[in-house]
């Protein structure tokens, strides 16, 4: 990814906050068919690998899992908040449009898990951490054994010790902060959700955070 050096984000505990939050990714491989992208929910822990590790599923008829077995090397794109930014909104409007956006590269070899038992603990975990917290009820417990049996033959985990973490946070870092003042400005009020956040992440500049 091409990240000059006022972008790159090199804090990997932010880094892995980050894909915690934006943990809808696109798991990237090149096999015998040629490229294949899949868009999975992470799950993203500390330890497991060099720079931590990243556990999915996703099911055996994706002729990516054949990519997985085969051992293909693996890119996750974890895309955070972006927003069109106009020169209109800079103090210094010498300048041109441009697009604010963020996001995590990450690399390493997957390990197709088989076992149907550690499938079930991958699973029982992504509930816990997506469904659980929105109130949900569901549970393993309250479907019959034969269809979740049915289910777990249909799908295989997923686990990438992360070998390589690149993160890019282009946020108008290399303008004055009367700029970037006039852009959280304009972002605010066009209140979408995206430029909100965009908005959020600008703020958090140790120049523009309160003292």
């Amino acid at each position: 990814m091409y990240t000059p050096p006022a972008y790159a984000e090199k804090d990997e505990p932010l880094l892995r906050a980050r894909m915690r939050a934006w943990s809808f990714a696109t798991l990237v491989t090149h096999g015998a068919q040629g490229l294949n992208a899949t868009h999975l929910p992470f799950l993203v822990d500390e330890e497991g690998g060099p720079h931590g590790l990243l556990t999915t599923h996703l099911a055996r008829g994706n002729a990516q899992y054949h990519d997985l077995k085969a051992g293909a090397p693996a890119l996750v794109i974890f895309q955070g908040p972006h927003a069109f930014i106009s020169p209109s909104w800079y103090a210094n409007r010498l300048t041109f449009p441009t697009w604010n956006y963020t996001a995590i590269h990450v690399q390493g070899t997957p390990e197709v898990v088989e076992d149907v038992a550690a499938i079930h603990a991958v699973l029982t975990r992504t509930v816990a951490t997506y469904d659980t917290p929105l109130g949900g009820e569901w549970t393993f417990e309250g479907v019959p054994t034969d269809h979740t049996a049915s289910r777990l033959r249909a799908i295989a985990a997923v686990r990438i010790p992360i070998a390589r973490i690149e993160g890019k946070m282009k946020l108008n870092q290399d303008k004055s902060v009367a700029d970037r003042l006039g852009v959280i400005a304009a972002l605010e009020a066009q209140g979408d959700a995206q430029s909100l956040a965009v908005a959020a992440l600008i703020r958090q500049q140790p120049d523009l955070a309160p003292a």
